[in-house]
This record gives C-alpha cells, sequence and structure tokens, in this order.
C-alpha cells in the first residue's frame, strides 16, 4: 500500500493525533485535531468521516496508537500517515 496515495486520495480525511497544545509548533490546517487522549470517546465521529482515515503526530507512535484502535472498533479504512512532517510531504506542504 502507498500511503502517500491515501494521503492525496480525493475525500480523504486528516486526522492529528497530538495534543492543542503541540498544534501552535506545526498543523496542517485541513486536518481534524482529535487527540489519543479523547479518541476512545471519539470512535463515532471517525466513523462517520469521509474514508480513507488517515492518522497522524509528531514522530508516528501515537498515530499507530490510534491506528490499533480504530481498527478495533471496526474502521477498516484507516492509515498510519506517521509523522506530521511525513505528511506535510506526502501532500507538497512547503
Amino acid at each position: 500500500m502507498d500511503i502517500a496515495n491515501k494521503v492525496k486520495e480525493k475525500g480523504a480525511t486528516l486526522v492529528d493525533v497530538r495534543e492543542p497544545l503541540e498544534l501552535w509548533l506545526s498543523k496542517i490546517d485541513e486536518a481534524v485535531n482529535i487527540p489519543l487522549s479523547k479518541l476512545p470517546s471519539k470512535v463515532e465521529a471517525v466513523r462517520s468521516m469521509s474514508k480513507p482515515v488517515i492518522v497522524f503526530c509528531r514522530s508516528g507512535n501515537r498515530s499507530n496508537q490510534a491506528m490499533k484502535i480504530l481498527k478495533e472498533q471496526g474502521i477498516d479504512e484507516i492509515y498510519n500517515g506517521g509523522s506530521i512532517t511525513d505528511v506535510k510531504a506526502m501532500y507538497q506542504y512547503q
């Protein structure tokens, strides 16, 4: 699977699982912020988002955890985009 193509796919939803205080460092305007700590209570919100859903964080660790949580809840079109730097590069942000 080519995650870069998933990130660029029309209708894909980007979900930033970093904490709100981290957003001042860097953010992607099109991304929805759902911190990993709040994700279990936001599963239905993610379920209703356009698919595929690409999760990302600072380093890729929390996004991997988020992907596992959501897959356990039956959300199949969920992908770990890795770090925000990786996702920006795939989106070709400067």
